[in-house]
């Protein structure tokens, strides 16, 4: 008889949707009820093909052997890195940062190559934010700004931001009112009540027009405001109008031009609408754990990413210690990839250089690794194989539950064993 597991969570995107309804039969996943067109096929490929637990040089090799190679390259590099970790759990990140201190190495996640903009921008000026909780019934203003929903988080609208039914929006969809702001026409902009095409490049002018817009200070004639002024300003009273807003942005915004500056430029503006009205800003992370890796990193380091522990202390600085910035220098002479998917996203010249030096891979069984590594471990999934706690975009914990039985071991035993093994080298 099939098992039917109710209120599951997903960890393919940041929303970490956690009322899926799974179907198990014969030790395969044969149903996901409630998971979006980017996890459907995740689900029911799970335990779909059993690669080797490890392998050297592409070819299978028994796991000590595997553990004895990948410790003496770590153990013989002068300046490693470790870096991934999005698609772990707290218990392997853990891990990770223990090997990361053994070592003496550098450690990055995904966020280098992401949010990192957004991140800066926090530390600079503060971020007056909320849970996705408090978005669902408390909101009647939604503003997504350089981010496409529809495709990045398909549930999000449904389940947080757009039509669920909420203490203060009694009649959900209805009682809310959602402005997408782009560069470009989207499948989100189509769903939304009103869309605003910044010109490219431009972010900047039209949050700081806000900005001034909020205190009564209209722009000098001739200045360069992003948008026509009599937009900006229908936009800004709706957004003092509001009882309760939000701003949701993504890498349009964080990736433009100077990143850090259209983010500082966005959390200023929302601190100055909250002289007039609640208003929030929440960032759209993409990875399913990004958010935990960046908790794990500053509960342990102090830091969120890029950290450099080569003099027996944590140092964070973004470009001189990040990960696609140092193999681009060919400074890295060993890399451990706890996940290996990021480094798709990384610079050509970078990805020429992992092929230039030792490599260790931790990634899942149905994941193709995105090099080919020394030596490869093939690991567990937590929330499928595993318990764990994944991050929500919004820094709430959800716990992960087991469904399928492991046949592989956690990255958590993987980088404990080569600790081990370094220590007694």
């Amino acid at each position: 008889m099939p098992e039917i597991v109710e209120d599951f969570a997903c960890t393919v995107c940041g929303c970490v949707c956690d009322d899926l309804r799974l179907t198990i039969q014969q030790g395969r996943i044969t149903e996901a009820v409630g998971a979006c067109h980017l996890s459907r096929q995740w689900f029911l490929d799970q335990d779909s093909r059993r690669p080797a637990v490890a392998e050297i040089d592409g070819r299978e090799a028994a796991l000590e052997t595997a553990l004895d190679r990948a410790a003496g390259i770590l153990r013989g590099a002068r300046y490693p890195l470790i870096y991934g970790l999005s698609r772990s759990s707290t218990p392997g990140q853990r891990a990770a940062v223990a090997l990361a201190e053994q070592l003496l190495a550098n450690i990055d996640t995904t966020a280098s190559l992401c949010h990192a903009p957004s991140i800066m921008a926090i530390q600079e000026v503060g971020e007056s934010t909320c849970t996705l909780g408090e978005i669902r019934n408390r909101a009647d203003l939604v503003i997504f700004w350089g981010v496409n929903p529809a495709q990045s988080h398909p549930r999000h609208l449904e389940r947080y931001s757009g039509d669920p039914v909420g203490l203060f929006v009694p009649r959900g969809r209805a009682d809310r009112t959602v402005i997408v702001i782009d560069s470009h026409r989207t499948e989100s902009a189509d769903l939304a009540d009103l869309f605003i095409q910044v010109e490219p490049g431009r972010d900047f002018e039209a949050l700081w027009t806000l900005r001034g817009l909020t205190r009564g200070i209209l722009p000098a004639p001739g200045t360069d405001t992003g948008l026509p002024l009599e937009v900006l300003q229908d936009l800004m009273r709706r957004m003092t109008s509001c009882r309760c807003g939000v701003f949701f942005f993504g890498l349009g915004l964080a990736s433009r031009g100077l990143g850090h500056r259209n983010v500082e430029a966005l959390l200023q503006l929302t601190r100055d609408l909250n002289a007039h009205t609640r208003f929030h800003a929440r960032r759209m992370r993409i990875p399913g754990d990004v958010t935990g890796a960046d908790a794990v990193l500053c509960w342990q380091t102090g830091y969120p990413f890029s950290v450099n522990l080569s003099r027996g202390y944590p140092r964070y600085n973004p470009g001189e210690f990040s990960a696609n910035d140092m193999l681009e220098r060919g400074e890295v002479d060993a890399c451990l990839l706890l996940g290996s998917e990021g480094v798709r996203d990384m610079s050509p010249a970078a990805q020429e250089q992992l092929r230039r030096i030792p490599t260790i891979a931790l990634d899942h069984p149905t994941v193709d690794s995105a090099v080919k590594p020394d030596v490869r471990f093939t690991t567990a999934v937590y929330g499928i194989h595993l318990a764990g706690t994944a991050y929500r975009m919004d820094e709430v914990p959800i716990p992960l539950r087991p469904v399928l039985k492991a046949s592989y071991p956690s990255d958590e035993e993987i980088l404990t064993h080569i600790r081990q093994r370094i220590g007694n080298m």
